[in-house]
């Protein structure tokens, strides 16, 4: 079983190659989704958040308002680094169960792990090869300013929160574009793969 790594800068079209992928028959596990999971209301990790930034972080469901989360941890690196203290081990374990049951299922998977800080959190030591989808810094933002009503400060802060993507890009096994036009990234994601599926 290969399990494959991928990642990019905020909004550089990683979620969009992570369907393609899935579209070809690979086994998605998103980072994104487990982080929710682990943080719903009651929960251990969810708690300790409260604990941490207080209660006027919650939504009326007493879920997190993760726009007030980021506002606070995008501003401050300490903070940030403490969120992830609390949230990085528990998705970590969500994943690693995840794959256990992806081998168990089919020895011969190509599993794609979807994770935003995948250089940063030290998750490219844990598999077998990485993906960085990029896309140019102006297209990012405007991609952050349209789909999550970001000023152009707040959008240029999310970026920067990131490791610049020609460092991740340099580290990477295998580079896609996220700002081709879908049907080219599609054939050139179906293309890519199908490699990997020939390594398992």
């Amino acid at each position: 079983m290969m399990l494959i790594g991928l990642t990019g800068g905020v909004a550089t079209g990683k979620s969009t190659v992570a369907r393609m992928f899935g579209q070809c028959g690979a086994i998605i596990i998103d980072a994104d989704d487990l982080a929710r999971e682990v943080v719903r209301p009651g929960k251990p990790a969810w708690r300790e958040i409260v604990k941490e930034f207080g209660p006027a972080i919650l939504n009326a469901d007493r879920s997190l308002n993760r726009r007030a989360v980021g506002a606070i941890v995008f501003r401050n690196k300490a903070k940030r680094r403490r969120l992830e203290r609390i949230i990085h081990p528990r998705v970590a374990r969500e994943q690693m169960r995840l794959m256990r049951a992806a081998a168990m299922n089919n020895p011969h998977a190509v599993v794609i792990y979807d994770v935003p800080l995948l250089f940063e959190a030290g998750i490219d030591k844990r598999v077998d090869k990485t993906i960085v989808v990029t896309a140019d810094r102006e297209t990012q933002i405007a991609r952050l300013r349209k789909r999550n009503g970001l000023t152009r400060t707040e959008a240029i802060r999310r970026i920067n929160s990131q490791l610049p993507l020609a460092k991740k890009v340099a580290r990477a096994d295998y580079v896609l574009d996220g700002t081709m036009k879908k049907p080219l990234l599609s054939k050139v994601t179906a293309t890519l793969f199908h490699q990997l599926q020939r390594l398992t």
